[in-house]
């Protein structure tokens, strides 16, 4: 597994993906980026292997060759990689070695940069990327998508697996639904495109007995901006910020609240197509959650398990409407568990599980005992 920026422990790379090709036989190593600390030797079965970690983009681009290195010294039969620049040096290194090579797109990365580039520039950079993303498909022996909407762009006769982000069973106790105050829960990164000025502005709306609780840290270096809008507008007492957790601690901490907020803003593509470990997260620890209407992914997935309410994430009177919907704990106490029953059922890693380790029959048959 190759990753440019995914940490040693990413949820997807190496506690799902890493985890279930282990479990059906295969060794399997993280090639990753350092982090500001000492790395496991070992993530769920996933022998871990760092090296220093690059600062910006263009430091990251110009250590493609040094990661090509890495992987084509390693040994794989298959590399897997997870970024544009590391599939760049997983075709390099698979030249060089002649491993298979397999690329994770997570993202879509044809709209990447259309919120740093003007609007008339969008549509060739978007259709530039969309080259890159061809090119590297059709050199690549598989492509495996994160979520539905992302196999269009690597060409037609590639090898295209949907392997999507669903719940992977993990240990918590769900919420038990009481009358009382409400705790608002967000998980992950907190970005304002993620939407931290409408989730304070619909604080501001709600009884001042409602509380925020924050498990995650900052992606865009607006912390302080944060703190300073909830400052001027009297929230500051009413938030619990509990930065990044270990996955099993958060989901604890999550059941300990009463609803979840996943508040994508409208405007990019990404947002429209997520699927976020957070939506399943939610489920998993029984909350109902409210989400936006226009992200497609989501919005289907809270539908289809009746597991929350969608609003106009862009408007904090709606978001804070909603959260009055779910003042009733019998409501919440229904939507949770059908949230919970779903993410266990329909949207459970198992059937993904399958079809990744499936890929890997094909591309890496294990010697018989």
């Amino acid at each position: 597994m190759l990753s440019a920026v995914h940490p040693p422990d990413d949820v997807r790379v190496v506690v799902k993906e890493g985890a279930a090709l282990v479990a059906a036989g295969w060794r399997v190593r993280h090639l990753c980026p350092a982090p500001d600390g000492t790395a496991p030797s070992m993530v769920a079965g996933v022998a871990i292997e760092t090296f220093p970690r690059a600062r910006g983009r263009w430091a990251r681009l110009l250590g493609i060759h040094a990661l090509a290195k890495r992987a084509a010294a390693s040994g794989a039969a298959v590399l897997h990689a997870s970024e544009p620049d590391a599939w760049v040096a997983g075709w390099l290194a698979a030249r060089r070695s002649h491993a298979r090579l397999v690329i994770d797109v997570h993202e879509h990365y044809p709209s990447r940069l259309d919120s740093v580039l003007p609007v008339p520039l969008r549509p060739l950079a978007r259709a530039a990327l969309r080259l890159f993303c061809r090119a590297l498909g059709q050199r690549a022996d598989a492509v495996v998508v994160a979520k539905d909407g992302l196999a269009g762009d690597y060409g037609r006769h590639t090898l295209c697996v949907p392997v999507r982000n669903h719940a992977d069973a993990q240990p918590v106790t769900p919420r038990a639904h009481r009358d009382g105050s409400l705790r608002l829960v967000h998980l992950g990164a907190l970005t304002r495109a993620r939407g931290w000025p409408e989730m304070l502005a619909a604080l501001a709306l709600m009884p001042p007995d409602t509380r925020l609780v924050l498990l995650g840290h900052f992606t865009d270096g607006s912390e302080e901006a944060f703190n300073r809008e909830a400052l001027s507008l009297g929230l500051d007492a009413r938030i619990k910020r509990q930065g990044w957790q270990p996955r099993v601690d958060a989901l604890a901490m999550a059941a300990g609240c009463d609803i979840g907020l996943v508040l994508f803003q409208p405007g990019e593509e990404n947002h429209r197509l997520a699927l976020p470990h957070k939506l399943f997260d939610c489920m998993l620890a029984g909350l109902p959650i409210i989400a936006p209407a226009f992200a497609t992914e989501v919005a289907g997935v809270v539908r289809e398990s009746d597991c929350g309410v969608l609003v106009d994430s862009s408007d904090p009177r709606a978001i804070a409407a909603a959260v009055q919907t779910l003042a009733d704990p019998a409501v919440r106490t229904r939507m949770g568990a059908a949230g919970r029953h779903a993410a266990l059922t329909q949207f459970s890693w198992a059937s993904e599980a399958a079809r990744l380790v499936a890929l890997y029959e094909r591309l890496a048959p294990r010697a018989s005992a």
